[in-house]
């Protein structure tokens, strides 16, 4: 028995042994002559069957296949793997942020981004014009390529369509002859077209090395998360800054147009992109749901039409693309010869809900906008059950979806400039990790190019994200007076103010900014208070320094004076409680307008007595303390430099700033003609009121800055709130704001 037990152990043993080496997880070493035979084997092509991973063994380093094959390890090689190895666009397709990104370079100055200069007989396309304009006039962009941690070609890399008279030529060897190209390392390239006839591949011609690519028309197949950034395919009329607002003027509900889904477009006969347009036919009722192609289009289309072709293309005439655009609910959006399409963004401004018929497009942005907000996403195969979907979505989710495209179109596709600050910005979120906006800051207004997270990670510190996160600004405020004149009187009008705005119960403390050429004042000059009053010495004794981010002001709202404004307490009171309803807002006495002069097609300034006006001066203003940041951070040089020499127009570039990341006009409360003292000497700084030329030289601002933000963002608004009760003939017992009535 005990014999037996020794035979069936030892026979176990060697049946372990044996599958052992069958398996190759033991391996007996190499004689010569076995190594000598598998060397032969190897050049005569012969090769042995792989054997099982080692997992406990490191990773194999990758290795191209065109130089494996003679390797032991050798696998199976997939077409698409060689397909990868020989197409210069997948040759960095392992590259992410982490691989292919030097961090090191962005540590010093931030995030910086430089242009390359401009090679002598070098044709740039207006598209790529624009584009490199958008980056020159940002806050990243820098003439220094040594402070810089973005570097973007000034070779036109946009049409990579050989049969594009855009095409550049000879683009692989001139950008290995740049001098900073080291590879594509934290390079960025544009791209809109790539491939030609027949195929139309991603093969943008020549190795991007380890650059990142900003693309249109980009599949997930190909597009590398986190790296690369896919962009609309925009044509080369796409305005270059503002662009025109979306077309949705009124939330109608039921939110229902004359068509429920249109389409107007080509009809490819053959090729890549032809099978989704040959097949719209079927779901074409001529009623609701229009969908018309034509196959009129290209030099030798007779050649090649249908049976459909005439009678697609007689429908095709009879419907106007515009007027279908604008009166219907949805807005098909097929792949055509690539994957992006022009009808993209044209629905998003139509507020024609986009209904994607592209499988495997990487849509926009998708990084950090979510779509399923904003559009259909379809399925080429599953055409016939579009009609059927659409139709089942509920009226309140088409509004939500038709008032989402309004809010994308304006906050990031309408200009070209908003496509590159927006791509910008989301590369920027990748190196600045710590700093990277949430996905709510993408998603609502007013969206991530105003919302700057390196003022606070918090959402609940922006004004415009209180309503939503159900919070109310902090219950006290900071009065920042501007002074620009010498202390020389105990009547002057500064200190009247400062009493009155200290004796009211919201005023936290009063910050006296001193932008005088004179001295500070001695301390026992200023009155005695109940609120810590701190006075700054301005250094730079410019207009701007007065919506510096100073770390003095602890509140969210800031009450912003002149030195010459009047005001008493009980009307400082009354404008902090609206303020606290409206904390995204200007709220404050003093209101102007502006309006389009025809005669000389030029935006006008007026300082008439009328019940219309689109901003309040903050002279006598209360505003959140974000505002002083995004002024200070946001805006360029150009335009603090302007108000800065001709020292006016601040409190205008603050209501365009304002309106543009609200998309509405500041609040006036209270009727009240009189907010400046009438007895200031003449030889005050602030005696400007009455120089013939402070009139002229606001007209000029408001142009300059229209131009700048591309469109006039001022909001017209004839709303006045007023305390309640009040001017009613009721005892003035009855009356909070008891004193208002008596100035």
């Amino acid at each position: 028995m005990q014999a037996k037990k020794r035979y069936l152990i030892l026979f176990s043993a060697c049946a372990c042994v044996v599958l052992l080496f069958y398996f190759g997880v033991v391996q007996l070493p190499a004689s010569r002559r076995n190594q000598n035979r598998r060397d032969d084997r190897s050049r005569s092509g012969y090769h042995a069957s792989p054997h099982w991973p080692h997992f406990s063994d490191p990773l194999q380093p990758f290795i191209p296949w065109d130089q494996s094959e003679t390797e032991d390890y050798n696998v199976h090689i997939s077409p698409r793997q060689k397909r990868d190895a020989n197409s210069g666009v997948y040759r960095g397709r392992r590259c992410r942020m982490d691989s292919c990104f030097d961090f090191s370079l962005c540590k010093k100055n931030g995030f910086k981004v430089y242009v390359y200069p401009q090679q002598k007989g070098e044709k740039i396309s207006e598209s790529y014009q624009n584009i490199l304009s958008s980056i020159e006039g940002s806050r990243f962009y820098t003439s220094d390529p040594g402070q810089a941690c973005l570097f973007v070609l000034n070779l036109d890399t946009l049409d990579r369509d050989q049969l594009s008279p855009q095409y550049v030529h000879n683009l692989k060897s001139k950008i290995q002859n740049l001098h900073i190209w080291n590879n594509g390392r934290n390079h960025l390239i544009f791209n809109l077209y790539s491939g030609t006839w027949p195929d139309y591949t991603e093969d943008l011609g020549f190795d991007i090395g380890e650059a990142m690519l900003a693309k249109a028309s980009i599949s997930t197949e190909n597009f590398r998360p986190n790296f690369d950034v896919s962009i609309p395919l925009f044509s080369k009329d796409h305005p270059r800054t503002g662009g025109d607002r979306g077309y949705l003027k009124y939330n109608n509900i039921p939110p229902l147009r004359k068509y429920v889904l249109v389409f107007k477009g080509k009809r490819y006969l053959t090729g890549i992109g032809s099978d989704t347009r040959n097949a719209l036919y079927h779901v074409h009722n001529s009623e609701d749901v229009v969908l018309l192609t034509t196959c009129k289009h290209g030099k030798d289309w007779q050649k090649h039409k249908d049976a459909r072709c005439d009678k697609d293309n007689a429908e095709y005439d009879k419907y106007d693309y515009k007027e279908m655009l604008h009166n219907s609910t949805f807005c098909l959006v097929p792949r055509g010869r690539r994957l992006g399409s022009f009808r993209f963004l044209e629905a998003l401004q139509a507020a024609c809900v986009p209904v994607m018929l592209s499988n495997g497009w990487e849509l926009p942005f998708s990084e950090v906008i979510d779509w399923s907000t904003a559009a259909v996403i379809g399925d080429e195969r599953l055409l016939l059950q579009i009609p059927s979907t659409v139709r089942s979505i509920h009226q309140d989710k088409i509004l939500a979806l038709r008032q989402q495209t309004q809010f994308l179109w304006e906050a990031y596709f309408s200009s070209v400039e908003k496509i590159v600050l927006t791509t910008l910005e989301i590369i920027q979120d990748r190196v600045l990790q710590h700093e990277a906006r949430s996905n709510l800051m993408w998603n609502r207004l007013p969206g991530g190019l105003f919302t700057l997270p390196q003022y606070s990670p918090s959402l609940g510190a922006f004004p415009f994200f209180y309503s939503s996160l159900g919070i109310k600004p902090l219950p006290k405020f900071t009065a920042v007076i501007h002074a620009v004149t010498p202390l020389v009187s105990q009547s002057q009008p500064i200190l009247k103010l400062l009493v009155a705005v200290a004796k009211s119960q919201h005023c936290a403390q009063i910050i006296v900014l001193w932008n005088c050429d004179k001295p500070l004042p001695a301390k026992h000059r200023w009155p005695a208070t109940g609120v810590p009053v701190i006075v700054i010495e301005g250094e730079s004794k410019m207009m701007s320094s007065r919506f510096l981010p100073y770390d003095s002001i602890i509140s969210d709202a800031v009450l912003s004076l002149d030195e010459d404004t009047v005001l008493s307490t009980t009307e400082v009171d009354f404008a902090f409680t609206v303020w606290q309803s409206f904390p995204e807002r200007i709220v404050g006495y003093p209101a102007r307008s502006h309006f389009w002069d025809q005669n000389k097609e030029r935006w006008g300034y007026t300082s008439k007595w009328t019940n219309d006006y689109s901003m309040v001066l903050t002279g006598a203003a209360f505003y959140h303390r974000y505002y002083n940041y995004l002024y200070t951070s946001y805006l360029p040089s150009s335009l603090k430099g302007m108000v800065d020499q001709l020292s006016n127009c601040e409190d205008i570039l603050m209501n365009f700033l304002v309106s543009a990341v609200t998309r509405m006009p500041p609040i006036k409360v209270t009727q009240k003609k009189q907010y400046k003292e009438t007895m200031m000497g003449q030889t005050s700084r602030t005696s400007r009121w009455a120089d013939p030329d402070h009139f002229a030289q606001r007209q000029t601002c408001m142009n300059k800055f229209a131009s700048w933000f591309g469109s006039m963002p001022l909001v017209h608004s004839q709303m006045r709130l007023d305390p309640v009760l009040f001017k009613d003939q009721v005892s003035i017992l009855r009356k909070k704001y008891k004193d208002i009535e008596r100035l």
